[in-house]
């Protein structure tokens, strides 16, 4: 049955499609109310004029479907294949930050408390996330000074001699070690942790004040004072909540930059009306098929009226936000009370209810997760700073891995001053040891990437010892006399790897040759400040998130790495080539043949003298042989 006669013959039901390509590879997640007519909907006529559906209906030649009850179901499931299949055509949640849980380990013998990033079904419990990371920390080592539950990696399934430091300091019970305490009073530590982690600080007090006035009544009155002390902490963390709940709801907030085909997200995190943490997601490559809003087609067979972006839009904002969010939240621990959203979408009441249904069913407070596009007031200046922060992310981020060429051009130019658009920049960087074989690089960034079949290598012949600047007027003139001999262009800018010194001798160099008006300046290592030939009084000092300071940053390092480079081959060649020079007859010239032949000077000695013939004169053979056999 062929695609098109399978699509009949789909149910009219709610349910999850899968589209698959020629090799069997799911390439596409997709939920509908009506199976049929969603499906239908991408091979209608004026569906194809979109480019990206038409790539997806060309590549898929089967289509497979998962019947459920409702929309709710459908979403979750649609929510889970994405993240088990990874098709390509789908928004894939890709996160560069996650934060630390608090696990409890109920399924020990005798549970402990850590700090983990990963949760996994292992029969303990995980409290979180917490942000700032600082945050869980701090309670782990809480629980230690006042519950006395570790995080140790000893293994307490058996008893061993004696106790570690974290015993003697107070901050352990010790079941490490048999007789240090009991199996009842450290399960009565971890139901404590437990009610601690699971927020519920009155029902803790109550159990610690009962179990306080019997160790009065029993005049054990030291355990008594470890009672009244928890309680007061106990009091003091419930009055800081209170505080907070005060303060503001629990929100996150999303804000986003999109350019040229690649996207940046932020979300902050707002706990008791403060902002905590900021969360940064990125997209370089934004899958091929986003369905277009305006043309989504209602499952009822006639086109949706939600007003959003045109046909011919690179990008949809709701969509995104769609797939994002229900990756993002769905079957997560936590979900915040409130989302704040810069764009509406479609699924957004189904995603607030299987998010409420979500976190009512592990005993939240809050029964209700409101996602909102906030218009006005408080909550949208939240939306523009988290936009805002977006756009400064998606610059540091994106602006120097895939510039804009004429973009970062234009920036350069402003910010050196250059004359023209900077289309070609040459980079020089010195490198040596004590000024033993000092090598000298040259590399090329040209319209917007590294140029390396430009690159040249130096061998600094002029200059003794140590002198940096010397050796960078002598490479400098070497290399812009041959290029005035082969009548080639000058580059758009020359660029130093060094301070004034450099600069200057550099700018000797060019003024020994004749050559005037030419662009040149020079970044220095420790302060990042770039001087220019001509006004080295004002300095240019750039932001360090500034991507014109990222590109000369770039060049500039990827000469250092090439100018060492060289150096250490240069370094390694002189120290394997020093014991064939000590053989009389054997000069620099025949120990370059012999180690670019041999490889080695290990195989130099293995071979005999007939091998060696190859590449020296039979006398030479014979003296290199004797030698090492001797």
């Amino acid at each position: 049955m062929d695609l098109a006669a399978k699509i009949r013959t789909l149910p009219t039901t709610a349910g999850v499609y899968l589209y698959k390509n020629a090799e069997g590879q799911v390439i596409y997640v997709g939920k509908a109310n009506n199976l049929r007519s969603r499906v239908s909907s991408y091979f209608r006529q004026g569906r194809l004029e979109d480019a990206k559906t038409d790539t997806l209906v060309r590549e898929a030649v089967d289509v497979d479907y998962i019947v459920v009850a409702n929309n709710k179901e459908a979403l979750a499931l649609e929510n889970h294949l994405i993240k088990q299949k990874q098709p390509r055509f789908n928004i894939l949640l890709r996160d560069d930050k996650t934060y630390p849980y608090v696990k409890l380990t109920l399924g020990e013998r005798y549970p402990r408390v850590f700090v983990t990033r990963r949760l996994k079904k292992d029969g303990s419990s995980y409290y979180g996330p917490y942000f700032p990371t600082s945050l869980a920390y701090r309670i782990v080592d809480l629980i230690h000074r006042h519950f006395l539950i570790p995080s140790c990696k000893v293994d307490l399934e058996h008893y061993h001699p004696r106790p570690c430091l974290q015993y003697y300091i107070g901050r352990c019970l010790g079941p490490c070690v048999e007789g240090l305490t009991t199996m009842g009073a450290y399960q009565e530590a971890v139901r404590d942790v437990k009610m601690f982690l699971e927020g519920r600080p009155t029902d803790l007090a109550q159990s610690l004040r009962h179990r306080m006035e019997k160790a009065a009544e029993a005049e054990e009155y030291e355990r008594a004072a470890k009672y009244r002390d928890l309680i007061s902490t106990v009091e003091q963390l419930q009055e800081k909540q209170r505080i907070a709940a005060v303060e503001g709801d629990d929100a996150d907030v999303f804000g986003y930059h999109y350019e040229n085909e690649m996207l940046a997200v932020n979300l902050f995190h707002v706990r008791g009306g403060r902002v905590l943490d900021r969360r940064e997601f990125f997209w370089e490559d934004l899958p091929e098929f986003t369905e277009p809003v305006s043309d989504r087609v209602s499952d009822s067979g006639e086109p949706s009226q939600r007003p959003g972006p045109t046909q011919s839009s690179p990008f949809h904002p709701g969509e995104f936000f769609s797939a994002f969010l229900t990756q993002l939240y769905i079957g997560q621990p936590y979900v915040p009370r409130n989302i704040y959203v810069p764009v509406d979408f479609e699924d957004r009441e189904t995603l607030e209810e299987v998010l409420s249904e979500q976190i009512a069913g592990e005993g939240a407070r809050a029964t209700r997760v409101h996602i909102v596009v906030p218009q006005r007031g408080d909550k949208r200046s939240l939306l523009d700073l988290a936009g805002n922060n977006a756009k400064q992310s998606y610059d540091q981020r994106f602006r120097i891995m895939k510039p804009n060429t004429k973009a970062i051009q234009e920036a350069l130019q402003d910010a050196l001053g250059l004359p023209e658009l900077p289309r070609r920049i040459e980079c020089f960087d010195i490198s040596h040891i004590q000024g033993a074989e000092t090598v000298a690089s040259m590399v090329v960034w040209e319209d917007g990437r590294m140029k390396k079949s430009d690159y040249r290598k130096f061998i600094i012949r002029s200059v003794d010892g140590v002198d940096d600047f010397a050796s960078m007027r002598e490479v400098v003139m070497r290399r812009y006399k041959r290029l005035q001999e082969e009548k080639k262009p000058m580059p758009s800018l020359i660029l130093i790897d060094g301070g004034l010194g450099q600069l200057h001798a550099a700018a000797e160099a060019l003024s020994s040759l004749e050559i005037i008006n030419q662009p040149l300046a020079s970044i220095a290592k420790r302060e990042e400040i770039i001087y220019v030939l001509g006004q080295e009084v004002e300095p240019v000092v750039l932001d360090h998130h500034s991507p014109v300071l990222h590109l000369v940053q770039l060049i500039r390092d990827e000469a250092h790495r090439f100018a060492v480079t060289f150096h250490r081959k240069r370094r390694q060649m002189r120290d394997r080539s020093t014991e064939l020079l000590e053989i009389p007859g054997v000069g620099a010239r025949t120990t370059r043949r012999l180690l670019e032949h041999f490889g080695s000077v290990q195989a130099v000695k293995q071979a005999d003298a007939a091998a060696l013939s190859a590449v020296v004169t039979r006398g030479q053979a014979e003296a290199i042989s004797n030698h090492f056999r001797k």
